[in-house]
């Protein structure tokens, strides 16, 4: 008999568990349901915490790390590093390592403060260590500043009306009155720079970056409509200095807004998370084939949907008519629409009422758990599709024998 071949590409849990931590529980999970099944670990990483690590992994390349100012200004140790193959110069390096979420104690959290200065020192690290391609991971910020703090450690200067400095952080943005780009760090026109980003996220707007994620990253209803008011200044006075529409860009609001200072002080592309990921591990060949896909993430609700792994994961495997279940931490507002983007079914690992710290805590056993638990049920779908079929067929058996003599 062949075995049940049963994918596992899940991303990480964010500020709990990385993606190859829940790929490993969710794979001992299956096999403790189902010992025969061939378990394919598939770990993806959408950007955030951890991308670097594991680009630098998949190629066999050289990871560094260097001491930058973290999001609340403190020295951070950040890893960064070169990828391996035949392009020898290309480094990757992820925000979060730098200014990430998980690097803001929870009693600290206000993104009118953090700052990005520290994501452009890592560009400067790369750039001294002979990178000429840098791709940049956006996902897990603690920021939203636009990337004025990047700049600002690149030679950029970000001027209020008496052409002083802005502050650092997203407040320095509502004094926003003028950009000098002539101190910019001048091999950065003669390097390629890639960002690796969710498309769909917006710079301003009723779906833009403060409102969305700045509740998340600790601010308050109050403090959220001065980050818009901030983002938007930013827009409109790189409008005028540097002649780019950022409120229609694409990506602009990755990472609290770094993709559109990315573009707009660097020149850098803005690609599709995926396609990034594809040139270094190829999804659909691992999905192919697969007769069942197991995709997780820490959070389950509408955006999941619009360009996270869990609905990437979905989008393709339902194009091959492969049927995905996920395993999520939460499930939150119209989650139900995943189902439309080839998630068939989804269940949370938290199992009783807990407190967040607990859940996060016991998060792989719990993952361990549901999967076992979820894998169960599948096994038990497939015993009871097996006994309708055999029930079937001795129904047509005997009607095809006539009346008993």
């Amino acid at each position: 008999m062949v075995p049940l071949r049963v994918v596992v590409a899940p991303s990480g849990f964010k500020e709990c568990l990385g993606a190859e931590a829940v790929t490993r529980a969710i794979a001992r999970g299956i096999l403790s349901a189902c010992p025969t099944a061939d378990v394919v670990e598939v770990p993806l990483i959408d950007g955030g915490e951890g991308f670097a690590r594991a680009l630098v992994g998949m190629t066999a390349g050289t990871l560094r790390s260097s001491q930058v100012d973290g999001p609340l200004g403190s020295p951070v140790e950040a890893v960064w590093g070169f990828v391996g193959g035949t392009d020898q110069r290309t480094a990757v390096i992820d925000m979060a390592s730098a200014a990430g979420l998980s690097l803001v104690p929870r009693d600290r959290r206000d993104p009118l403060s953090t700052c990005t200065f520290g994501v452009g020192q890592l560009i400067r690290a790369a750039l001294d260590a002979g990178a000429r391609h840098i791709i940049v991971g956006c996902g897990d910020s603690g920021t939203n500043d636009a990337g004025a703090g990047m700049a600002a450690a690149l030679g950029v200067r970000l001027l209020d009306r008496r052409g002083q400095p802005i502050r650092r952080g997203a407040q320095g943005l509502l004094d926003l009155a003028d950009i000098d780009m002539t101190g910019l760090d001048p091999r950065i026109a003669e390097t390629l720079i890639e960002v690796s980003c969710n498309l769909d996220n917006l710079l301003l707007g009723p779906r833009g970056v403060a409102r969305i994620y700045g509740p998340q990253k600790g601010a308050p209803a109050d403090a959220v409509g001065h980050l818009e008011i901030g983002l938007g200044r930013f827009a409109a006075v790189a409008r005028q200095a540097l002649g780019i529409d950022l409120a229609a860009l694409a990506g602009a609001g990755a990472s609290g807004g770094l993709g559109a200072g990315l573009a707009a002080f660097l020149g850098a592309r803005l690609v599709s998370r995926y396609d990034i990921l594809s040139r270094f591990l190829d999804i659909d060949r691992h999905i192919e084939g697969a007769d069942l896909v197991f995709t997780a993430e820490g959070g389950l609700d509408a955006g999941s949907a619009a360009g996270k792994i869990p609905g990437e994961v979905g989008r393709r495997a339902r194009s091959m008519g492969i049927p995905v279940i996920a395993l999520v931490g939460t499930i939150g507002a119209e989650a139900e629409i995943v189902r439309d983007h080839g998630i068939g079914a989804y269940f949370t690992t938290v199992q009783a009422p807990c407190a967040l710290d607990e859940a996060m805590a016991g998060a792989e056993d719990q993952i361990e758990r549901c999967a076992d638990n979820v894998m169960r049920t599948v096994m038990m779908a497939f015993q009871v599709a097996a006994s309708a079929t055999a029930r079937s067929k001795a129904s047509a058996g005997r009607l095809a024998a006539g009346p008993a003599q």
